[in-house]
């Protein structure tokens, strides 16, 4: 059977006639293109999402201070001894029985008060046998110059000789002697005398009696009575060595004198037994001007006030000598330094945060700190922790710390300080 098929619906497919076709059309290229580069951009860009950020780079992280400028106090530590400033022994400077004793132990008695009486017989007895010779020497000394009188006028009328006129004389000499010679035994009985009243020759606090009533005193005796003593102000004495001395003049510093043209001035501080600090300060007075061959040290005295009686003459302390002072000096932390063979440095932490290390020169150890003399600036900052990881010239992660300004450094060249007071430190000076 023949199907008849229209030409216009007829589309040649090669080699046969198949049914009735569509016309397909072909999609252009560049569709495909832009498909292909959206994908690719699709995919660049998931990709360039889910990528791993690259790893920073992780620096050492060292704690950082700023360098600190400040008076630095320079202390020496001392044994040393208390001493009255003034300590006397009463004693019987003439022989007798003590009669009387007229104060109580442990006291304080005032300069001239009346402490011991001996019996006075004897010495009354020789004050008036001096007097009774001076009386009988002065009856002499006028006979004989009444008889010098009558016998000058009698030799100018050559009524009398020439050796009644040096008889005369010499009379009349010897008994003025022997007015003077007596006139001085009365003195001295009655300074005898007045020895038998003991008193007092200076104010402060008395001892015990060392003799009781009844007891021969004196020359052929016991002589000490008793002690007084005055711990008004105290004396404290210490040795020092030759190297300190040595220190002292490199600074300009002479110990025993003061200066006007510094602000400070050598004084001390002592330490009490239960290790608080007194407090007083006491200012050095004297310098021994040479050194005990023995013991290569020379000694030094220091007053101090001690109005409440709290240091006792013959107790031991502790003293701290303030030996220099370091002006505006540069300290850092001691264990910011580290100390080899070639010398010692510490890294600087410079504005890039890249550490340098610096060589520096060091000057006294203060407790935890060190003074500085040379190679490092006041505006700088230095490394104080994590050090041990740093070499020159590498970066750092720095933890900057802030350090609060101390009123004053000081330092005593020990192995520990003294505890502090919350009470003002005072001088001699200020409490006169």
């Amino acid at each position: 059977m023949q199907i008849n098929i229209p030409t216009e619906k007829i589309q040649r497919t090669g080699t046969k006639v198949v049914g009735k076709i569509k016309k397909v059309r072909r999609t252009p290229k560049w569709v495909w293109y832009v498909l292909a580069v959206f994908l690719i951009a699709a995919a660049g860009l998931a990709v360039w999402l889910t990528w791993p950020e690259p790893e920073a780079p992780i620096y050492p992280v060292v704690e950082v201070e700023p360098v600190q400028v400040d008076d630095v106090e320079i202390y020496g530590e001392y044994a040393g001894k208390i001493r009255a400033q003034q300590f006397v022994e009463i004693r019987a400077r003439v022989e007798g029985y003590l009669e009387e004793m007229l104060f109580e132990e442990g006291t304080y008695i005032h300069k001239n008060d009346v402490l011991f009486v001996i019996d006075p017989k004897l010495y009354k007895a020789k004050v008036e046998k001096a007097k009774a010779q001076l009386n009988k020497d002065k009856a002499l000394a006028l006979k004989a110059s009444r008889d010098l009188e009558r016998i000058r006028p009698l030799f100018e009328q050559n009524a009398a000789s020439r050796l009644d006129l040096d008889n005369a004389t010499a009379a009349y000499e010897s008994a003025n002697a022997a007015v003077i010679m007596s006139e001085a035994d009365l003195t001295q009985a009655e300074i005898a005398l007045s020895y038998t009243t003991v008193c007092s020759p200076i104010s402060g606090y008395i001892s015990e009696r060392y003799v009781d009533n009844g007891t021969l005193v004196g020359p052929g005796g016991a002589s000490l009575l008793a002690t007084v003593v005055k711990s008004d102000t105290v004396r404290v004495d210490f040795s020092m060595t030759a190297l300190d001395y040595l220190k002292s003049k490199e600074r300009n510093v002479q110990l025993g004198h003061t200066l006007d043209d510094r602000n400070w001035n050598p004084y001390i501080t002592i330490t009490l037994a239960d290790n608080s600090q007194y407090p007083m300060k006491g200012i050095v007075d004297f310098a021994d001007p040479q050194v005990d061959p023995n013991t290569g040290t020379f000694s030094v005295r220091a007053e101090m006030a001690n109005p409440d009686q709290i240091l006792l003459p013959g107790q031991l302390t502790k003293v701290k000598l303030l030996l220099d002072v370091h002006e505006d000096a540069i300290i850092v932390p001691r264990k910011a330094v580290v100390i080899e063979k070639g010398g010692a440095y510490i890294f600087v932490v410079r504005k890039d945060h890249v550490v340098e290390k610096r060589f520096i020169e060091l000057g006294p150890e203060v407790g935890n700190i060190v003074v500085v003399e040379r190679g490092l600036g006041a505006d700088e900052h230095i490394v104080v922790e994590g050090y041990h990881k740093l070499t020159h010239g590498m970066k750092v992660d720095p933890i900057y710390k802030e350090v609060k300004p101390a009123e004053k450094t000081t330092s005593a060249e020990m192995s520990e300080p003294a505890a502090a007071t919350d009470e003002p430190v005072k001088t001699i000076a200020d409490e006169k």
